[in-house]
């Protein structure tokens, strides 16, 4: 980009954006992760040292200064509901109980996925630190390339053993640094999952749920047995996430299940009151909607595939490739040419170098190989995806992961009780 356009472009991104945020990289209508104070890591580090009493020397990123002083409060109870993304809180949410509460606009980390942003959420690292670069992540001790939170291969086919977990995850959960008592509440389906109880260490108790109402119902029980001296809750709710990406982010079902969150949290409130109880509330990223027409599968480009040494991983919206040995300048050059207009081809290095993963006292000693030799990166609304032997062919409408301030901007909502 030349500089006269580049900084056209940068006044434009601030006149929509705010002066608060920055592209990422120079790629067009982006956000960039604010590690320095605000990001979902910064909110993490911010509950772990304020209400936890975590040393701060445990942390490279700072505490988020947008977080007020919650030493007041007996108990906090942090909600994280996957996908709610700030653009959205403010397209549907006037007059809402996230709406009227929301304190601040972060920026989720990168990639703006699940697997990189509640790791962070539960231990305070950055992806550099914590290795998690996406939704699979490659890493050929075991095989290749996994999912880590489902504990699985791409073709399906469980990671059986325990032992796996210390070699995956070589780190302490957030609840092990915190100094006070803690306890999680999420989802019935994935609460004793391998990876939440390796996440979960050093909570007191774990609390299951089906529905919304009883994800309610289990926060109220949890702050209850944390008894006098009170502490901290974390909850996950994953719903919304999962209908966006089956129905699109800007479905009928969306719109009503953000209306019964809504709904909910106001009860929420209503129970815990006299508690001595903060809410905060935040997501781990938000979404945009890819269209048929900009869902490019790999194999429809065999001149690019076959540069590849190996499938994809990472995200749609983030894909990461391994090229093949001497083939580099083939491949920058098949993709400049059959993909340039649909996706930015950014070596991964240059991700590295720009520190998009975050602040590290040390990078994991994966890192490089978690983030490949390239990243595909969409433009717009555009994911690509490939298929490896007995994958599902999974058409996603709503999708995340990516750059689009739609995906990287999550709300900030603190409410007393």
């Amino acid at each position: 980009m030349r500089p006269r356009r580049e900084r056209a472009y940068h006044e434009a991104f601030i006149d929509a954006h705010g002066p608060m945020f920055q592209p990422f990289l120079d790629l067009a209508n982006s956000v960039a992760p604010r590690y320095d104070g605000h990001s979902l890591l910064n909110l993490s580090v911010a509950l772990a040292q304020g209400v936890g009493k975590a040393g701060r020397r445990r942390f490279s990123a700072p505490p988020c200064p947008l977080l007020p002083d919650l030493s007041d409060s007996r108990i906090v109870v942090f909600i994280l509901i996957d996908g709610m993304g700030a653009n959205d809180v403010q397209r549907r949410g006037a007059g809402s109980f996230m709406a009227t509460h929301q304190r601040a606009t972060l920026t989720s980390v990168f990639p703006s996925t699940t697997a990189s942003a509640v790791t962070t959420s539960m231990t305070g690292l950055s992806p550099a630190e914590h290795g998690l670069t996406g939704w699979f992540i490659r890493d050929d001790r075991f095989g290749g390339i996994l999912a880590p939170l489902p504990m699985q291969r791409r073709d399906r086919v469980p990671m059986s053993g325990w032992w796996k977990l210390p070699r995956l995850f070589p780190y302490p959960s957030v609840f092990q640094r915190m100094r006070c008592r803690s306890a999680i509440v999420s989802h019935e389906h994935i609460l004793g999952s391998p990876f939440n109880m390796r996440h979960s260490r050093g909570v007191a108790r774990r609390y299951a749920y089906g529905t919304l109402d009883e994800m309610v119902g289990a926060i109220v029980t949890a702050v209850r047995d944390l008894g006098g001296q009170g502490g901290y809750v974390y909850a996950y709710h994953g719903d919304y996430d999962a209908l966006a990406h089956g129905h699109g982010i800007a479905s009928a079902q969306n719109a009503a299940h953000y209306a019964r969150i809504d709904a909910a949290l106001e009860d929420l409130r209503r129970r815990l009151s006299g508690a001595g109880a903060h809410l905060v509330i935040t997501a781990d990223h938000g979404f945009i909607d890819s269209p048929p027409e900009r869902q490019l599968r790999l194999e429809s480009v065999p001149e690019v595939q076959a540069l590849l040494d190996g499938p994809l991983w990472g995200e749609r919206r983030v894909a990461y490739c391994r090229v093949r040995r001497g083939a580099h300048a083939a491949f920058e050059a098949a993709v400049t040419t059959q993909l340039g207009d649909a996706f930015a081809l950014v070596p991964s290095r240059r991700l590295l170098e720009a520190g998009v993963f975050g602040p590290a006292h040390r990078d994991h000693p994966r890192l490089a190989e978690r983030v490949g030799d390239y990243a595909l990166i969409g433009r717009e609304n555009w994911t690509v995806y490939d298929r490896v032997p007995g994958e599902p062919d999974h058409r996603m409408i709503g999708v995340h992961g990516g750059v689009h301030p739609d995906e990287m901007l999550i709300p900030l909502v603190v409410a007393a009780c």
